[in-house]
Order: structure tokens, then sequence, then C-alpha cells
């Protein structure tokens, strides 16, 4: 108990000496890294926004990190965000809708909830206060779209358990979102790092930030627009599953397709599927592989995807079918899986 106080004390101590922002900005999308101590970058100055932006940049997106709070070092080359170490679920939403229209982001970046673990603070209304917040954000900036992640492992046993089911409640509530028509998105944080990622048992190494900096990345790929175009591809982050990729056929019009899981928590999972062109422009794509452990898809973006039993079909939708020669595109999808989640081969034809 008095580790986890003084951890907490720390926490909330290292709020107040928060940089103020100089809306450094170079123009491109609008993207609000949201959240506590974890977005600050306790412990690591910048934390999972430096792996961010530096793959980013190497990707050829034009971002723009908002917010009011700025920090980090000369690598991060946009230190503008809304980390605020030591607060509540409660108090991101007492502030966020004026930040909000402030700052009007194309993207938001939500991890938030240790500190409610963290303070054993009405534990049982969490999640009910995570979803009333997300629905602030998306009231306030209708188009933004928003990824929800559940929050990263604690070291305490007890918090943990704790943080364990907040994290149950999160795909529920980002369903809801969806089904309601909202810009809402999920991703797994706590299964990207384990307690051998953290510094001080509540916050990140270097290395266990680079791991929430790679998830984000690939989350964010998944969603066309989220980060706006990229000028060419670059280093790539690594996925979470080693990705299976189609052989392409030999002469005329082909693609290929790969297959990632960026995301995957208690009975359900979330990929990313990136498509691209061969040596010749195409037209359309049509996907198809079978899942082998009863997995079954409950909802796609970017992408019309049909299953018959075991077997799944995905189409293009109509802004992404062309595709110039060596070009490629993203979609993603929601699933759910029971005792084992094996990434699928996948074929794909061109026209």
């Amino acid at each position: 108990m008095v580790a986890a106080t003084a951890v907490v004390a720390a926490v909330v101590a290292a709020g107040t000496v928060a940089g103020i922002a100089h809306a450094e900005s170079n123009g491109g999308v609008r993207v609000m890294p949201l959240g506590d101590s974890i977005t600050e970058g306790t412990q690591v100055p910048g934390g999972y926004r430096i792996g961010l932006w530096q793959r980013l940049v190497a990707n050829g997106y034009a971002v723009d990190f908002v917010g009011s709070q700025s920090n980090g070092p000369v690598s991060l080359g946009d230190h503008d965000h809304e980390g605020h170490p030591g607060w509540r679920i409660d108090q991101i939403d007492a502030s966020v809708v004026g930040w909000l229209r402030t700052y009007l982001p194309h993207t938001v970046l939500l991890h938030l909830g240790t500190n409610d673990v963290l303070q054993n603070y009405n534990l049982a209304n969490a999640p009910a206060r995570l979803s009333t917040l997300i629905d602030h954000v998306t009231a306030t900036v209708p188009t933004a779209e928003v990824f929800v992640a559940t929050i990263i492992p604690l070291s305490s046993a007890s918090q943990e358990a704790a943080a364990r089911t907040f994290n149950a409640a999160v795909p529920g509530i980002v369903q809801g979102k969806v089904s309601a028509g909202k810009h809402v998105h999920l991703l797994d944080m706590h299964g990207a790092l384990t307690t051998a990622d953290l510094i001080d048992g509540v916050h990140p190494t270097a290395g266990g930030y680079d791991k929430m900096a790679a998830t984000w990345f690939s989350a964010l790929r998944s969603v066309p627009g989220s980060i706006g175009g990229t000028g060419g591809p670059g280093p790539t982050a690594s996925p979470t599953t080693a990705p299976p990729t189609t052989a392409p056929p030999t002469g005329g019009r082909s693609c290929t397709a790969t297959y990632t899981v960026v995301g995957q928590w208690q009975g359900g999972f979330q990929a990313s599927v990136r498509v691209a062109a061969g040596g010749s422009a195409i037209t359309g794509w049509t996907l198809t592989w079978r899942y082998a452990n009863g997995q079954t898809v409950s909802q796609s973006w970017n992408a019309t995807v049909t299953s018959s039993g075991a077997a799944v079909t995905a189409r293009n939708v109509s802004f992404n079918g062309a595709l110039g020669a060596g070009a490629n595109t993203e979609f993603g999808l929601l699933g759910t899986w029971t005792t084992t989640n094996e990434t699928p081969t996948l074929a794909c034809a061109a026209a």
C-alpha cells in the first residue's frame, strides 16, 4: 500500500511541471494524444510520441500533434500533446471540450484510466466515465477518428486485476459507439506490453513506450485518412503478429495482401489488412481467406466483408479499389476468437 501511494503521489506531483504547448505545426493532419502521464511520457519525456512521430515521418505522413502541453526531446519533431500526469478520466472529461474546440483535432489517441486504478477511484463506474468522455469527444468533433486504447499492464497484482476488469469493458463501449455511427476504434495496448516493459511498475521504459508507438502506428494506418496520405513507403512498425503475405501471380494485373493482428483481448481481436497493387495499376481487388480456429468477423471498415462459415471474402469499397502500380490501401476489422487466433493466409485477386 505504501508503494502504491508513493506512485500516485509521484504521478500527481509530475503534473505540476508539465510544459505549456507552443503550437508547433507543420500544417499536417491534427492529432491529439490525450491521456495522463503515460501520454506525457513520465520517466521518458515524450513517451510513445517519440516513436510514433518517427514512424510517421519515415513513412511520409504529415501530422501535427496538438494540445495545450509540450515536452520531449529533439528527436520528437512536434512536442504538443494533451497528457496530464495524475489525472483521472473525470478530470480529463472536465476540460476536454475546451481543448477540442481550441485545437480541432482530426484524430484523437486516448489512453486513460490508469490513475482511476492507482487511486482506486470509484472503479465500478470507471467504464461509464470513459463512455461519457468518448461521447463528449465525438459530440465536439464528430468527424474525428477516435482511437481508444486499453490501459497498459501494472506491476501490482491487485492493481493489475483492477486494470483487467476495466479493460474488459472497453471493447463493448467502443462497439456501442461504432453501432451508433461514431468514428471510434479500439486497440489493445494492454496486450502490446508486459510488466517487463515498465520502469517503475506503472510507466513504460523507452522500449515499452516504443511498443506503444508501434501499436498506435499500426492502428492509425488501418484507418485511411486518420493520418492523411503517405508520400511513399518507408520503414514500418513491427506487427503484433507476423503477417503472412500473398504471393503475386505472374503476368497481368496482380495484388498482394498482408494481414496483421494489431490488438487482441479475451474473446476479441482487431486486425489490419494492407492490399498492394503489383507492377501494373488495378481497378479493384477481392481477398479471400479461411479462419482455421473458429474466428468470426464482427465489424469491418473500408472494405465490404462477408463470411460463410470459416470462409471470408473482402472486396474494395468505392474509394479504394483503384490503385496505381505499387500503391497500397488498408482496411480494418474486429473479430471474435476462442482458444486460438492463428493468422490466416490471404489470396488476392485484382481487377
